[in-house]
C-alpha cells in the first residue's frame, strides 16, 4: 500500500539539453509528477531548462527554474513542506546533485528522505571500485579491470593488463572522456582526458572485450522485493560503441534463452545487491559471440536512464510512471496496467513486433572532429521504427532520421569504393549501417564485414536479404512486378520511394499501383501482451497485413506532425511546442491525433494525445494515416523545420494546413519574395542577393560587397551559414554547399558587422497581432541566435528601437497572413532596425517566454489556429518582474579536437534560464562586458 507518511514530493529535473542527457528526462519527470499528483501528492519540481514540459504548470504543483545547485534546493526547502525527495528522473545530473545535498547534510537537516533510490545504491554504482566489489562478493563476472586515482597509477595497471584497453571516469554520463585505447601511444592522453573528467579524479581501467554483443536490461522492483523484467535491448554495434551511439533492437534478437533465463537471474541479483529501494534500473551486459555466450556485467544505473524510454515506448509499460508509484509504497501486483486497464503492472510485457533505434548526429555542426564512435557518447538524438520484423523496423527507423535518405538503400546513393567501405567498416561512424549495407551489395562477403565489425551474423544476414529482395524486383518493371514481390518489399519496410526507385518509376505510380493491387497500410496496436488481453491505449505502428486495429471515430479530428529526431537546431522546444498544440486542440473539442518516431519525448507518451502513431514523419507514412483518418487538417507550425518541409505536399494534396498557410509558410522562406514585401511595406534590410553556383555568387558579391553572410534557403539552426570576407571564402562556402544540397538556392546577405540582434515572438489571428516577447541578444550579430545570451525583455534598446520592432512585428506578421505564431529576428546598427528573417512558425524561444511570462502561448495559438479562438478572447496577465537570461548550453567536451568559435550555425545542445532582479546582477554583468569588448575590439 501507499506510505501516507509522503504528502509531498521533490523531483529534481536534468537540466539543459547535452550530449547523453537529453529529453527522456523531461518525459521520465513529466511522467513521474503526473503519476504522483494522480495519488494526491504535492509535486515540487526543480529544472532550470524552460524547453521543457516537465517544468511546466500542468505538471507539477510548484515549478523551480532555479540553477541546479544545492543552495537552491535548501531555499526551496526553506520555503515548502517536503516529506521525500526523488533524484531517479533527472539522470546523472539528479542523482549527483542529490549525493552532493546529502553530503552536505541538507535531506537530513530538513528531514526529507529519500526515495526510488538510496545513497548506498548510487555510492556502489558510481563508484567502480565499490561496484567490482560488490560484483565479486555475490560471485558476478566482470572484466579484469582496476581504479587509478593518479596518472601513475594508470600506467602501471596497463603495463600489468595489456592492450586494448578501456578507460571509465567515475560519477560521470554519456561515457563522459571515456575511450578504448589500442596500443600504447594514445594511452597518456586517454588516461589525463579520464582522469580531468571525472569529478572525483577516478578512473576504471577494463580489459577491453572488443567484440563481445552488449544487451541491457530494464529492471522494476517493489517493497516486497517483487521483481519484473521490463524489456531486453541488444546492441546491434559490439562492445566499443557507447549504447547510446549504437543501432539497438528489442525484444534481443540472438540470445539463446537459456542465456537470456541466465541473464535475467544476474541482473535480479544485482539489483537487489546494491540496496534495499523500490524503483526502476538498467543493467548492462557483455556476452561473448561463441556458443558458450559466456555473460560478463558491465554496469548498473539505480535511475530511469535514457534506455527506460526507449524501453517504455517499445513495450507500452510506462517505466518512469510505475517507478514514482513504487517509490511512494504501492507493489507491482497493486498498480493497474494502463494499457489494458485489467491487468496489474506485475507481469513482463511479451512484444509481437520489433523496434529498432538508430541515433541521430550532427557531425556537420562540429567540423574537424572525430567521428569515430566509441565509449563517448556523440549522437544528439535517435528515431525509433516499430515493424512486425526487424527489416521492417530498421527501414522505418532510418526514413525517419531525416538525413537526406528514403530508408535503408534503393536511393542510388551506394558508396562503391571498396578501400573507403573496408576502412568504413573496421572503424565505427555515424554512417556505419549504410556502409554495411553499400559493402554487402558490392560483393563484399558477409564473413569479412563480420571480422571487421564484430556484428553479429544474423543481423549482417537480414541487410544480405534485403539487397537479395532488390535485385529480385529490380528484374521488374512498374507493370510486370508480380502482386507477392510487392507486398514482401513492403512487409520488409520499404517506402513507396524506394520501390520507385529500383522499378524506374515515380512514387506516385507505385502508390497507386499498390492500391490498385490492395496492398495497404494497416494499423496495429502496442499492447504489452502479444494481444493476450483488450488494449484500451490507442498507441499505434503501421505494417502491411490483412487486419487494421485502429478505428476510426466520429469526432472531428486534427493530426499534429512531430519533430522527429532530436538535432541540433531542432530540439525540445518543438516538442514542447506539440504536446501543448494536442491539449489546446483537446479543449477545443478535436480528437487530437499525434505522430512522430521519437522516442525520447514527451508528445510520444500514449497518454497524451487522443491517439498516437509511432511512424516516421515521412511523406508516405503521413498520407497514409491521413487518408486513414479523414481528419479536418493537419497542424504543420509546432514541429520545426521537419513539418514545415511537408507543408508543400500537404497542400499540393488539397489537405487543409490549420494556421498559416503554406503559400505565406513559402514567402517567408523565399528571400526574395520576402524582401519585396519588406520593400513595399518601407521596412529596412540587408541588402542581399540569390545565386544558383559559384558564377552568380561572384557577381552578386561585387554589388553588395564584403563581408557576405551565406546560406542555404529552408534550413533551422543555421545550417551551413558562413561569413565570407572575400571571393575565394565565396567560391569554396558556394561549391561546398551545392555538392550538400544540389539544387537549393543560395542566399548571400550583406553582413551588418557589430550590430545589435534582437527577436520578437507574437500570436498573430489575421486580424490582430500580441507580441508575447522581445529578446535582446547579448553577443552582436553574427552569432547564431541560438548561441547567444539573450536577454527577456531588453537591457539596453532605446525606447524608439523597442517601438519600431513592435511596429515591424505587427505589419509583418499581418502582411504574411500569419495564423498562429511568428518569430521576426532584427539588427539594430546605428539607430536602424533592419529585418533579417521571419518564421512564421513556432520558434526556440516560445517556450522560454512563455516560462518567464508563466503565459500558455501555444495553448492560445493553437485555439486560433484551429479557428476556435480570436486573440481579444483571451486575457493576457504576463508575470513580468526583472529580467530572464536564456543562456545556451554546448557539449564541445565530446569533441576536444574541433574548433569552438561560435558563428552563424548553430552549436549549442540545449538551454538554460536565469532570472535576475536588475541589470546590476553580477552574472549579467560579467556577459555584457565581455560583448562590450568585442564591440570595442
Amino acid at each position: 500500500m501507499k506510505d501516507e507518511s509522503i504528502k509531498s514530493v521533490l523531483i529534481i529535473g536534468s537540466g539543459p539539453i547535452i550530449i547523453g542527457q537529453a529529453c527522456e528526462f523531461d518525459y521520465s519527470g513529466s511522467q513521474a509528477a503526473r503519476s504522483l499528483r494522480e495519488e494526491g501528492i504535492e509535486v515540487t519540481l526543480i529544472n532550470s531548462n524552460p524547453a521543457t514540459i516537465m517544468t511546466d504548470p500542468v505538471t507539477a504543483d510548484h515549478v523551480y527554474l532555479w540553477p541546479l545547485e544545492p543552495k537552491y534546493i535548501e531555499k526551496i526547502l526553506q520555503e515548502r513542506k517536503v516529506d521525500a525527495v526523488l533524484p531517479t528522473m533527472g539522470g546523472q545530473t539528479a542523482l549527483n546533485l542529490a549525493m552532493k545535498c546529502e553530503e552536505l547534510g541538507i535531506w537530513k537537516k530538513y528531514n526529507v528522505r529519500m526515495i526510488g533510490v538510496d545513497i548506498n545504491a548510487i555510492k556502489i554504482t558510481e563508484d567502480r571500485d565499490l561496484f567490482r566489489a560488490k560484483m565479486e562478493e555475490i560471485g558476478i563476472p566482470m572484466a579484469p579491470s582496476k581504479i587509478a586515482r593518479s596518472f601513475l597509477e594508470g600506467k602501471t595497471i596497463a603495463q600489468e593488463f595489456g592492450f586494448p584497453l578501456v578507460i571509465r571516469p567515475s560519477f560521470t554520463l554519456g561515457g563522459s572522456g571515456g575511450s578504448v585505447v589500442y596500443n600504447k601511444e594514445d594511452f597518456d592522453a586517454a588516461l589525463n582526458r579520464g582522469l580531468q573528467t571525472s569529478p572525483i579524479h577516478e578512473v576504471l581501467i577494463d580489459k577491453a572485450v572488443i567484440g563481445w554483443k552488449e544487451f541491457e536490461l530494464e529492471l522494476l522492483r517493489d517493497k516486497n522485493d517483487n521483481v519484473a523484467i521490463i524489456c531486453s535491448i541488444e546492441n546491434f554495434d559490439p562492445m566499443g560503441v557507447h549504447t547510446g551511439d549504437s543501432i539497438t533492437v528489442a525484444p534481443a534478437m540472438t540470445l539463446s534463452d537459456r542465456t537470456y533465463q541466465k541473464m535475467r537471474d544476474m541482473a535480479i541479483k544485482m539489483m537487489r545487491s546494491i540496496g534495499n529501494f523500490a524503483g526502476g534500473c538498467n543493467v548492462q551486459f557483455a556476452v561473448s559471440p561463441d556458443e558458450k555466450e559466456e555473460i560478463i556485467a558491465v554496469e548498473i544505473n539505480p535511475r530511469v536512464s535514457r534506455s527506460s524510454a526507449l524501453a517504455s515506448k517499445a513495450t507500452g509499460y510506462p517505466i518512469a510512471r510505475i517507478a514514482s508509484k513504487l517509490a511512494i509504497g504501492y507493489t507491482l501486483d497493486e498498480i493497474q496496467n494502463q494499457i489494458t486497464k485489467s491487468t496489474s503492472a506485475f507481469f513482463e510485457p511479451a512484444l509481437d513486433y520489433v523496434i529498432v533505434k538508430i541515433p541521430r548526429w550532427n557531425f556537420d555542426k562540429f567540423k574537424g572532429a572525430n567521428r569515430e564512435l566509441g565509449f563517448q557518447m556523440k549522437s544528439v538524438g535517435e528515431a525509433m521504427g516499430i515493424g512486425r520484423c526487424f527489416q521492417e523496423a530498421l527501414q522505418k527507423a532510418a526514413q525517419s532520421l531525416e538525413i537526406k535518405r528514403n530508408g535503408l538503400g534503393a536511393d542510388g546513393r551506394e558508396i562503391t569504393d571498396q578501400k573507403v567501405l573496408l576502412e568504413a567498416l573496421q572503424k565505427p561512424s555515424w554512417n556505419r549501417l549504410f556502409m554495411i549495407y553499400d559493402a554487402i551489395k558490392l560483393g563484399i562477403s558477409i564473413n569479412t564485414i563480420h571480422k571487421l565489425t564484430h556484428i553479429d551474423m544474423w543481423f549482417l544476414r537480414q541487410i544480405e536479404e534485403l539487397i537479395a529482395l532488390e535485385q529480385e524486383i529490380q528484374k521488374y518493371t512498374l507493370d510486370t512486378i508480380p502482386r507477392e514481390l510487392l507486398l514482401e518489399a513492403k512487409q520488409k519496410g520499404y517506402a513507396d520511394r524506394q520501390i520507385a526507385h529500383l522499378l524506374r518509376c515515380l512514387e506516385s505510380e507505385v502508390h497507386k499501383k499498390r492500391k490498385e493491387l490492395g496492398i495497404g497500410r494497416v494499423f496495429k496496436l502496442v499492447d504489452t501482451c502479444a494481444a493476450e488481453f483488450e488494449a484500451k491505449t490507442p498507441y499505434y505502428y503501421s505494417t502491411f497485413e490483412q487486419e487494421n486495429e485502429s478505428i476510426v471515430s466520429d469526432k472531428k479530428k486534427v493530426i499534429i506532425l512531430g519533430s522527429g529526431p532530436n538535432r541540433i537546431g531542432q530540439g525540445i522546444e518543438f516538442d514542447y511546442a506539440c504536446v501543448h498544440g494536442v491539449l489546446a486542440a483537446q479543449e477545443c473539442g478535436y480528437e487530437a491525433i499525434m505522430i512522430n518516431c521519437n522516442p525520447e519525448t514527451v508528445s510520444t507518451d500514449f497518454s497524451v494525445a487522443d491517439k498516437l502513431y509511432f511512424e516516421p514523419v515521412f511523406w508516405e507514412h503521413i498520407y497514409d494515416i491521413i487518408q486513414h483518418e479523414k481528419p479536418e487538417g493537419v497542424i504543420v507550425q509546432l514541429g520545426g523545420q521537419t513539418a514545415l518541409k511537408l507543408a508543400e505536399k500537404i497542400d499540393r494534396y488539397g489537405i487543409k494546413i490549420f494556421g498559416t498557410q503554406f503559400k505565406s509558410l513559402d514567402l517567408a522562406e523565399d528571400r526574395g519574395s520576402f524582401s519585396t514585401l519588406l520593400k513595399n511595406c518601407n521596412i529596412p534590410y540587408p541588402k542581399f542577393g540569390v545565386a544558383e553556383d559559384a558564377d552568380q555568387a561572384l557577381k552578386v558579391a561585387k554589388e553588395l560587397g564584403y563581408p557576405l553572410l551565406v546560406r542555404p534557403s529552408y534550413v533551422l539552426g543555421g545550417q551551413s551559414m558562413k561569413i565570407v570576407i572575400n571571393d575565394e571564402e565565396l567560391e569554396q562556402h558556394i561549391v561546398k554547399l551545392l555538392q550538400d544540397i544540389p539544387g537549393n538556392k543560395i542566399l548571400l546577405d550583406h553582413f551588418l558587422e557589430g550590430a545589435i540582434e534582437a527577436e520578437a515572438d507574437a500570436i498573430c489571428d489575421g486580424e490582430d497581432v500580441y507580441i508575447i516577447g522581445i529578446m535582446e541578444h547579448i553577443e552582436p550579430a553574427g552569432i547564431h541566435s541560438g548561441d547567444s545570451y539573450a536577454v527577456l525583455p531588453p537591457f539596453d534598446l532605446s525606447d524608439e528601437v523597442i517601438k519600431t520592432i513592435e511596429e515591424y512585428t505587427r505589419i509583418i506578421a499581418l502582411e504574411l497572413k500569419t495564423v498562429g505564431l511568428i518569430n521576426i529576428q532584427f539588427a539594430i546598427k546605428d539607430g536602424v532596425v533592419y529585418v533579417i528573417e521571419a518564421n512564421p512558425r513556432a520558434s526556440r524561444t516560445v517556450p522560454f517566454i512563455a516560462k518567464a511570462y508563466q503565459e500558455p502561448y501555444i495553448n492560445y495559438a493553437t485555439k486560433i489556429m484551429l479557428g476556435h479562438n480570436k486573440l481579444k478572447d483571451f486575457k493576457f496577465n504576463p508575470k513580468k518582474k526583472g529580467y530572464a537570461i536564456k543562456i545556451p548550453v554546448f557539449s564541445f567536451e565530446k569533441f576536444p579536437d574541433i574548433q569552438k568559435e561560435l558563428g552563424p550555425e548553430m552549436k549549442s545542445t540545449g538551454e538554460a534560464i536565469y532570472f535576475i532582479d536588475d541589470l546590476h546582477d553580477e552574472y549579467f554583468q560579467k556577459v555584457y562586458s565581455e560583448r562590450n569588448l568585442y564591440l570595442s575590439r
